[in-house]
């Protein structure tokens, strides 16, 4: 907003307008000052002071109430006031003074540039005025309807400054006080007054701003009074706001004096080094409801106060007390002081012209040029929740955002595209797992492997081709194995086939862990594997139910083998087979050679146990190794009670979720079956088996899956079709639940396991910094900029830190909920911008038609 600096000056029989502004510009007109404003105003001040000559918080008449004189002061006042304005406005549209008007006027236009259009939102203009000598600056300059006669794009306000200045003042008040603000109220002398309506009227502050009454009482000497003012000028903790209420009137040398006694008097000159320490502890607003206020005015300014209201003339009691209610109702609602005072005497005019005439032509607020207006600012926890409760559109946008946070449709689905926009971010940035071999082989059972086997139902799959498969696996000495079949129905032949080739694998020097599939059944009990084909005792068992592409958790409480998820099992037999063996003692080498073990060694598969080998396990771990088993891998591997209790709310909150950013190849090395079957025992495709977890599962073919026919084939996830078509991999029609499995193995094993926060509780965040960012940066350009720039950094930041820090922070639903508080400046910005052309253009043209 431009800054305009109009300084009048009488010498003689003229006037020298002296309008500056911006860097250095100025403009200079001299007008004829014509002696029948003087004689007119000399007039009015006369009839306003007759109709008004009771009650004045002056020295005009000591006491009194109105009564209806004999003259009709009211017509007379009104007739005055309308020649007084008509003479004063007719000398100042003055064409001498038109390219001044004209200029400040033309500072309303909006500049088309995008970086003032934040200027434009308003287009009120205030203008710093300057009158010397004092007659001059009596005269009604509020009144200047500057504007007039060019396009009304806003308002045009006077604001007074005195001549002189020599302090400054704090633009940028300290806010050492952040709860109330305080006002110092000082009554003075009530001789023919009341101040009932002074002290109601400040009262009514009393929920936002701690209010302290100073003043006279009967008994009090005057010494005391004197010393209780300056006290309590002086207070440590400081004031906000000074009022006071009774009779003033203008000096020329001690800068007015405020009556505060009968027949007692104080100067502005004597209280000056209270009134500087008031101003040092953060006073930065005086009003003086009381008359002849200029020289008090002028003098506050000049000690380097922010803004003073006074009244120029004589004021009425009850006309005072009608326009400080009205002007502190402004503050109330955190307006600030020129808002206030510009209310208040709108007030006065309009809704009690008839009543109070001429009124609303005595209050001015005096401005130091260099203050930011005052207002009370809102406090405390209720005033900060009132400010961020939505709006209509607002609740309404958000309703729909929380609905859809809480579907689980919806969060499948922005969850599947953000892991899309991981993967492609982990590209571009070449942030891969640097793993030389995948820890998971997987064995896939496909269309080609079942052909060429000659099956002819895999239905359930033929037992003899999985134990044909064992077979292989147990020659090439692989240590982990996992069968993702379900061999809970019994084919006799078949089943000793199978057994007994898992059963050699067992008893190998080196004996190889298997791990089979359990199902939990419609009737809540689980699906295992036959004792015929394998005991609890000697092998492990796991869950392959699936939840989407969610991770499979430990229960809460303990549990069987069957109810380990199968990816958890199969981890947990690689630490305990493969890691523990891989640094052993010499004791223990020696004890594994000679097959002789304690209790304290490491458990391992053997037929002959008594014991189920999962208890076992779990007894070594905490033990030896002082484990859980159940936070073995990481403590998101356990089902936490957050995500226990969204459950019952149909969500999956925290609960963490298969990592399709990490192309395939690093996840597991895939063999078809019929190759595994087909390669040598030391081929290079088996040259890592035995550091390897070995899944055997469906590779793909129709007849997969449990309870129905396909069930194990899965829509390939859009992260992983991403890497398909980056690395030209031939056209797939299917994800297998193998290949999730596998995934899932790779994230226990690696101890990583990714964390998504659930959408609601970002949208809540982004509801505080969206709401916060508006309410801070209201109707401006550099809220959208803040939240826009933010919103990016915010998404960079969760795209490193998904791999940093295996935390999912969402996207979408928090950008979402940033644009309701965006789009709306947005579009008034837009809005702004382009009716900023309009009104620029039939701006100069009605400028031009008025030259």
């Amino acid at each position: 907003m431009t800054i305009f600096r109009l300084k009048i000056q009488r010498f003689a029989q003229n006037c020298l307008f002296e309008l500056s502004w911006g860097t250095g510009q100025q403009l200079s007109a001299t007008l004829n000052y014509p002696e029948s404003i003087a004689t007119l105003y000399q007039e009015w001040q006369r009839i306003y002071l007759s109709f008004y000559k009771s009650a004045l918080r002056g020295r005009v008449e000591a006491s009194g109430s109105i009564a209806p004189p004999p003259i009709d002061w009211h017509a007379r006042l009104i007739q005055a006031e309308a020649r007084l304005l008509s003479e004063f406005h007719h000398w100042l549209r003055s064409a001498d003074l038109f390219e001044i008007r004209a200029e400040i006027a033309n500072s309303r236009l909006p500049e088309i540039t995008e970086s003032v259009i934040v200027g434009s939102q308003n287009s009120n203009v205030n203008v710093f005025l300057t009158c010397h000598p004092i007659e001059i600056e009596r005269l009604p300059w509020e009144s200047w309807e500057i504007g007039a006669d060019f396009p009304r794009l806003g308002e045009i306000r006077i604001v007074r400054t005195p001549v002189n200045i020599r302090s400054e003042t704090d633009k940028n008040p300290p806010q050492k006080r952040g709860k109330k603000a305080r006002i110092l109220a000082i009554l003075g002398d009530d001789t023919g007054l009341n101040f009932q309506g002074d002290r109601t009227a400040v009262r009514s502050l009393s929920r936002i701003a701690e209010i302290k009454f100073v003043g006279w009482q009967p008994g009090l000497d005057i010494p005391e009074l004197k010393a209780n003012i300056c006290q309590a000028l002086a207070d440590e903790r400081g004031w906000d706001i000074l009022f006071f209420a009774g009779h003033s009137n203008e000096t020329a040398m001690t800068g007015g004096e405020l009556a505060i006694a009968p027949e007692t008097c104080i100067s502005i000159s004597e209280i000056k080094p209270q009134l500087l320490l008031a101003k040092e502890r953060g006073l930065k607003f005086a009003l003086f409801n009381s008359c002849c206020g200029l020289t008090i005015a002028n003098s506050l300014i000049d000690l380097g106060l922010s803004q003073v209201a006074v009244m120029r003339e004589p004021i009425h009691n009850q006309v005072a007390q009608v326009f400080l209610a009205r002007f502190l109702q402004g503050l109330a609602q955190h307006k600030d002081v020129q808002d206030s005072l510009v209310g208040a005497c709108q007030y006065l005019r309009l809704e009690k012209s008839l009543t109070y005439p001429s009124t609303c032509l005595v209050p001015s607020l005096f401005c130091h040029p260099g203050a930011v207006f005052f207002q009370i600012k809102p406090y405390g926890v209720r005033e900060f929740v009132k400010r961020l409760l939505p709006t209509r559109i607002e609740a309404i946008a958000l309703s729909i955002l929380t609905f859809l946070s809480l579907s689980l449709p919806v969060q499948d689905g922005l969850l599947e595209k953000r892991v899309l926009v991981q993967a492609i971010y982990r590209d571009i940035t070449r942030q891969l797992p640097m793993v030389a071999t995948p820890k998971v082989l997987l064995i896939a059972i496909d269309d080609k492997s079942i052909r060429k086997a000659k099956i002819s139902n895999p239905k359930p799959m033929n037992r003899q081709y999985l134990a044909s498969l064992i077979d292989k696996l147990a020659a090439s000495n692989a240590k982990v194995v996992g069968i993702d079949y379900l061999l809970d129905r019994p084919h006799e032949e078949s089943d000793r086939i199978l057994s007994k080739s898992i059963q050699t694998a067992v008893q190998k020097p080196h004996p190889t862990w298997f791990v089979f599939a359990s199902v939990r059944d419609d009737t809540e009990g689980w699906l295992k594997v036959l004792p015929e084909i394998a005991s609890p005792n000697w092998s492990f068992q796991g869950h392959i139910n699936m939840v989407h592409w969610y991770m499979r958790l430990v229960p809460e409480e303990n549990s069987s083998s069957a109810k380990m998820p199968l990816a958890y099992m199969l981890a947990l037999a690689y630490h305990l087979n493969i890691e523990a063996y891989s640094q052993p003692s010499v004791a223990a080498n020696q004890k594994l050679a000679t097959g002789n073990q304690d209790s304290s060694q490491l458990p391992a598969p053997r037929l002959d146990s008594k014991t189920e080998l999962f208890s076992e396990a779990i007894a070594y771990l905490n033990r030896e190794k002082g484990l859980n088993y159940k936070t073995l891998f990481s403590p998101s591997s356990q089902l936490q009670p957050i995500t226990s209790l969204s459950y019952d709310w149909g969500q999956m909150w925290l609960q963490p979720i298969i990592d399709f950013s990490v192309p395939p190849e690093y996840i597991y090395q895939h063999i078809p079956a019929w190759q595994l079957l087909e390669s040598e025992v030391n081929s290079p495709e088996l040259q890592h088996l035995q550091q390897q977890v070995v899944l055997i599962a469906p590779g793909g073919y129709s007849e997969a899956g449990v309870i129905r026919d396909g069930e194990d084939n899965f829509r390939i996830p859009a992260a992983l079709s991403y890497w398909f078509n980056q690395r030209r991999h031939k056209q797939r029609r299917y994800f297998t639940g193998g290949e999730a499995h596998a995934y899932m193995i790779h994230h226990f094993l690696h101890k990583r396991l990714v964390i998504p926060i659930p959408d609601l509780w970002t949208i809540g965040l982004a509801v505080l910094l969206g709401k916060g960012a508006a309410l801070a940066l209201a109707h401006r350009e550099q809220a959208v900029c803040s939240i826009l720039i933010g919103t990016t950094i915010y998404g960079l930041i969760s795209l490193q830190l998904y791999i940093t820090a295996a935390v999912l922070l969402p996207f979408v639903l928090p950008a979402a909920t940033l644009s309701i508080y965006i789009l709306p400046i947005l579009v008034k910005l837009l809005n702004q911008k382009k009716s900023a052309k309009d009104l620029r253009f039939w701006g100069y043209s009605l400028l031009k038609d008025s030259k």
